[in-house]
């Protein structure tokens, strides 16, 4: 009658998340965007920091659906150097941070907890920048 007054099942299944595999296509078009996207970027005004900015995003979103998150990091960082934003490629970044951070944990790397923790801390940081200059 009451649920909480119930037993709980100490053998509750957990679902295992799978994230969906890129097909060869999908891989391709993806590392076709990437060159475009390096090309523009060679290309561009630097000074632009609005549409560098944007390039770096759409370019660390790519390599982070090729699984390249140490290249996504990296692109995605360079994108909030030229312009701080809390858009796509802000919570990406937030999540592979997150990701590393887990990683770090899983392999008692108390180092890398610290240094992908301090990250987390200064994508908050920019989060309340944003938030309150906006």
């Amino acid at each position: 009658m009451f649920g909480f007054l119930k037993k709980k099942d100490k053998k509750a299944k957990v679902e295992e998340v799978v994230e969906p595999t890129l097909t060869e296509e999908e891989k391709q078009t993806l590392n076709n965007q990437i060159q475009d996207l390096t090309k523009q970027i060679e290309a561009a005004d630097p000074e632009e920091k609005e549409a560098m900015a944007k390039l770096y995003e759409q370019l660390g979103l790519a390599y982070a659906q090729l699984d390249d998150t140490d290249q996504a990091i990296k692109a995605l960082e360079t994108s909030l150097d030229y312009k701080l934003t809390i858009k796509d490629g802000y919570k990406k970044l937030m999540s592979l941070y997150n990701a590393k951070r887990a990683e770090a944990a899983r392999n008692g790397d108390d180092a890398g907890i610290d240094y992908y923790m301090n990250k987390m801390d200064d994508m908050r940081q920019i989060a309340k920048k944003v938030t309150i200059s906006g």
